[in-house]
């Protein structure tokens, strides 16, 4: 199976290169790393843990007021008047509160995000075959992506109760270094891992959702949009189409994964509850509290997240094929 834009065709000699050059094809020895070798997995986690920490925590204001919106709309009735609340009663500062828990849980999220989803797409498009494997190649992102997110959401599930519990509870404790010892003193190991099975119901969804889109947005654009080949793009215009892809996955990321946010937010904020008892105390129209925020958030979040991890492999070096196509419609990927 041809690899799709998640790694393309390799950029100019020398790490980082030209930007204003075309990425055309190069010999493998122009490769910083073998496709496919446990280091080029590896490289991959790297730039999924940069991408996804980085990006959460950046917008951690957003999130704080997102959160709050969910599990006390009666005082936090909308995204803007949230921020003003939020400043009201703890100040500047209290805007990135919730950041060392967001920054870890969300770096090894995206080491095994990206990593696993390269290792899933190889072994799931071996298994097809190259015909099948293309022909079907939006089964494979949808089955690659949620593989991955699967082990990733157990790596983000303690630091995910622990970034809720102090970003809604102000008097449970304000740092990551109070939160986990009164969490696991009250509550035991359980607490960290009570929200594991809403973060399926939130994460997976939004992964299939944020890979699969993206891939095949990404065809979609240098098909219908891009007015030459991709071969003949420099490195600033394909990743402008990596962005630009990016942010329309997530606006639809951010309306199948809601509702269980939703139910993540409000489960992590109490003690004993399952998420099946918050989701019938919420309601159909309780769990899309705070979508508008949300959109905003996960769009920008996803576009930024494609843009450093692609970015990331430019600087490497590490092989990159072209967008999908076609068996037999290009040379082979070494």
């Amino acid at each position: 199976m041809c690899d799709t834009h998640g790694s393309r065709a390799p950029q100019a000699r020398g790490a980082g290169g030209d930007w204003g050059r075309p990425w055309t094809a190069a010999s493998p020895e122009e490769y910083s790393v073998e496709f496919g070798s446990t280091r080029y997995l590896l490289l991959c986690g790297l730039g999924g843990m940069l991408s996804c920490g980085l990006t959460h925590t950046v917008i951690v204001p957003l999130d704080l007021v997102k959160c709050r919106m969910q599990v006390d709309p009666d005082k936090y009735k909308g995204i803007f008047s949230g921020f003003g609340v939020t400043v009201r009663d703890d100040g500047l500062r209290g805007l990135a509160r919730g950041w060392a828990p967001t920054f870890l849980g969300y770096s090894l999220q995206g080491f095994f995000k990206f990593g696993l989803y390269e290792v899933f797409k190889m072994h799931y498009a071996q298994l097809l075959g190259e015909e099948k494997a293309y022909a079907w190649r939006t089964g494979v992102y949808l089955a690659a992506s949620a593989s991955a997110e699967f082990f990733a959401d157990v790596a983000l599930a303690p630091m995910e109760a622990v970034k809720v519990r102090v970003q809604t509870q102000p008097d449970y404790a304000r740092t990551l270094r109070a939160a986990v010892p009164r969490m696991y003193e009250e509550e035991g190991l359980w607490a960290f891992y009570k929200g594991v099975a809403p973060l399926w119901m939130r994460q997976i969804p939004y992964t299939m959702m944020k890979f699969a889109c993206f891939e095949r947005t990404v065809e979609a654009l240098y098909k219908y949009v891009v007015p030459k080949p991709q071969s003949q793009c420099t490195k600033a215009e394909q990743l402008g189409v990596t962005f630009v892809a990016g942010y329309i996955a997530g606006v639809f990321c951010a309306f199948v994964s809601h509702p269980a946010d939703s139910v993540v937010s409000v489960l992590n904020k109490e003690k004993g509850s399952t998420a099946l008892q918050v989701l019938r105390r919420l309601g159909p129209m309780g769990v899309w509290k705070g979508l508008f925020a949300r959109i905003i958030m996960v769009g920008t979040l996803t576009a930024l997240q494609w843009f450093i991890y692609d970015s990331v492999k430019v600087y490497l070096k590490l092989p990159r094929p072209p967008v999908a196509q076609e068996p037999g419609s290009q040379k082979k990927h070494k």
